[in-house]
Parts: structure tokens; sequence; C-alpha cells
């Protein structure tokens, strides 16, 4: 009798492990929780350097997966004069932009997208 319960119990763990297989190769697995493919990403229209002397390292909190990193993307690059750069290993947006932006403004950004912003480090070019 004891046998059988051993049985069905990993009958069920494998049934379980089965599910959720098929579950990630039919609707792709992320992070977010969304199981939607990658939103598309947002081109830059110049991508010269020059044209951006400000730059910014923005560290996100809640930037796992590659989804996240083209969400932040995203959300700089639809903005005129903004250009981003995600890092999902090291957590960080390299933002370059035309003009100098305040703290405000980025945390909105940021926090729009569904992430939170923990510290920024003005670069130097």
């Amino acid at each position: 009798m004891g046998t059988i319960i051993v049985y069905l119990i990993l009958a069920g763990i494998i049934a379980l492990a089965v599910y959720g297989t098929i579950k990630r190769i039919r609707y792709g697995s992320s992070c977010c929780g969304t199981h939607e493919p990658a939103p598309k990403k947002v081109k830059v229209a110049d991508k010269n350097k020059d044209h951006y002397p400000y730059r910014y390292l923005l560290h996100i909190d809640g930037m796992y997966c590659s989804n996240c990193a083209r969400r932040i993307e995203n959300a700089f690059n639809t903005q005129n004069g903004m250009w981003a750069t995600a890092d999902v290993g090291r957590k960080t947006v390299e933002l370059r932009c035309i003009s100098e932006t305040d703290e405000a403004a980025l945390r909105s950004l940021v926090s729009g997208s569904g992430y939170t912003l923990l510290s920024i480090d003005k670069l130097s070019n």
C-alpha cells in the first residue's frame, strides 16, 4: 500500500513538471508574469553619441529579464532626446540625453514602466 502512495505522489510531481514545461513552451516564460511576446524594440533615430552630451547611469530595482530591460529602454527611447541601453546583469540603464534631465522626470519614466529607480549617477563624457 505504501508503494502505491509513493507512485501516486511521483506521478503527480511528473504531471506538474510536464504541464509547466508545456506551458512555458506554448506561452513563453517571463519573470514579469505576462506570458506575452517581448515588446518590439523602439529604436532611436539619432545614434550619434556626440549629440547626447549628458549621460546618466540609472540603478533599477526589479529588472530581471530581457523583457524588463526592453520595457525600460522603450520608455526612454520613445522620449524625444533620450537614448537608453539597459544591462540586465548589472541592473542598470545607461541613459544619454540631449539636454540635462531632472531626477523627478527619470523616476516618473521608470516607475511608469513598473520598476523602481534606486539611484542616479551622472557620468562624464
